[in-house]
């Protein structure tokens, strides 16, 4: 696999960011001394002083708000509704096989999501699936907003009014290095070339935006007309009425989902939708592997918890899910619908998504 699943051992520990190892992902620096070589998690760089274009994290103004509710693809990124209710949320679940002794975590398992009990919430709509790199490359291009940082070095950002004025040889290079396309390209001509990078792009329309802070979730969410999950709604509608341990039931089959070792994905990640069986009772897929999803909340214990950690508080979000990992760190454990796992607001990695949601 080509990419380093650091941030799935810092997740599986239960010590996310807030390790003595990870000082903080908030400058290209902090990354590369905290880091071995090809870190999975990457802070953008530096804004020139002389661009203009704004920040995906930067508020909406009400011209940018009204670009988002009118969008044709607003309207069709299909969501399932949630009925109001009472829900069990959490677990009793123990460490009782002493997987944090074998496997050399620093915290405890599953105390984080103690003790299992019962909430009511009002009715909500949430996505049916993780929101696209196709649906968030909408909102960057229609607010002329900076490109993801990883979308610089993949090519994903790049249009073809851009392809079709620059000089050929840097075109050239551009297919062959960040494309990679299977083909040689010193002689090809721009047309081709162009017609065999739509190609590539168009594939990777289909995967999770990922790379994206809780801030710039947050901005996009809004900018759909919708907000993130909480996490009582994201719990709801992964585990249904009953409490479910995985979206699909309570049985484990690592072929219902993808945990990140998948060959068949590069990079690890699959397109969204990829897993027909990975569906919950509400009918949201995804909700268990691929990427962890941004809720709205803080990390905090819940009501009853006698744990006491400090990571708690208002200095990580929740995150949900289970991202992709290899080894011991891609155990069934990290994708039940009720574990919890925390990341800091300036958090990029490729493991970290989203998907919306909105009241009825």
């Amino acid at each position: 696999m080509s990419r380093v699943k650091w941030a799935g051992l810092i997740l599986a520990s239960g010590a996310l960011l807030a390790c003595d190892k990870n000082p903080g992902l908030d400058s290209a620096a902090s990354v590369q001394d905290s880091l071995p070589a090809k870190p999975a998690a990457h802070a953008l760089l530096p804004k020139a002083k002389t661009s203009t274009k704004k920040s995906p994290e930067d508020m909406l103004s009400e011209s940018e708000l009204q670009l988002g509710l009118a969008s044709s693809l607003t309207a069709t990124i299909p969501m399932v509704m949630v009925p109001a209710g009472e829900f069990i949320m959490g677990s009793n679940k123990v460490d009782d096989e002493g997987l944090q002794e074998r496997y050399g975590f620093s915290t405890p398992l599953f105390v984080n999501e103690q003790p299992e009990h019962k909430r009511t919430i009002g009715a909500f709509m949430i996505d049916s699936y993780e929101t696209s790199k196709a649906e968030y490359k909408e909102f960057i291009l229609s607010t002329d907003r900076l490109l993801p940082f990883l979308w610089g070095n993949n090519g994903y950002g790049l249009t073809m009014e851009e392809a079709g004025r620059m000089e050929i040889i840097r075109l050239r290079e551009i297919a062959a290095n960040d494309f990679k396309l299977d083909m040689d390209t010193r002689e090809m001509a721009r047309e081709p070339l162009m017609a065999a990078i739509v190609e590539v792009q168009k594939k990777m329309d289909l995967l999770p935006a990922t790379d994206v802070t809780w801030q710039e979730a947050t901005v996009y969410c809004q900018w759909r007309g919708k907000r993130l999950p909480r996490e009582t709604e994201w719990e709801r509608a992964a585990r249904g009425t009953e409490g479910n341990e995985y979206p699909w039931g309570s049985q484990w089959d690592v072929k219902i989902t993808n945990m990140g070792d998948d060959s068949d994905w590069e990079n690890g990640i699959a397109p969204i939708g990829s897993y027909p069986q990975n569906v919950s009772p509400v009918g949201a897929f995804d909700m268990a592997g691929n990427v962890w999803e941004w809720t709205a909340d803080w990390y905090l214990p819940y009501e009853g918890s006698d744990y006491k950690s400090d990571l708690f508080g208002e200095k990580n979000k929740v995150i949900r899910g289970g991202g992709g990992g290899v080894g011991h760190y891609a155990l069934s454990m990290f994708f039940r619908g009720a574990a919890r796992q925390f990341a800091e607001v300036a958090l990029r990695s490729e493991d970290v998504g989203f998907r919306c949601a909105k009241e009825i």
